[in-house]
């Protein structure tokens, strides 16, 4: 199953396409940072009288592992499909965000006697 990541501003974006996949058919997980997608593409039900002469969309069961960094959240994970794609938002995590170290002044000096 083909797949684009990006980041946008403090999260990442990874699409899955799954066309013709159920919603319902899709299981996502996260064991040891890594990130496994599973779909199963069933056969559509056309009724009794349906006669396939070709069939080329493939069935069954894919997955793909991601291995996620420790600098993401994989708690705080959100997943969308829409139009075939699968779209997870993975927030980068707190530790892994820029921050600002105070400095602390003790504002007096200390005399070493000899």
């Amino acid at each position: 199953m083909p797949l684009d990541a990006y980041r946008v501003g403090e999260e990442y974006v990874v699409c899955f396409d799954l066309p013709s996949v159920d919603p319902e058919a899709i299981d996502i997980d996260v064991e040891r940072n890594v990130l496994t997608v599973k779909a199963e593409r069933r056969p559509r039900r056309e009724g009794e009288d349906v006669k396939w002469e070709l069939s080329e969309r493939p069935l069954g069961v894919f997955s793909r592992q991601v291995m996620l960094s420790d600098t993401l959240d994989p708690e705080g994970i959100t997943a969308d499909y829409d139009a075939g794609v699968l779209t997870l938002r993975i927030p980068v995590a707190e530790k892994a965000k820029p921050r600002k170290i105070a400095i602390s002044h003790s504002g007096s000096r200390k005399e070493i006697k000899a």
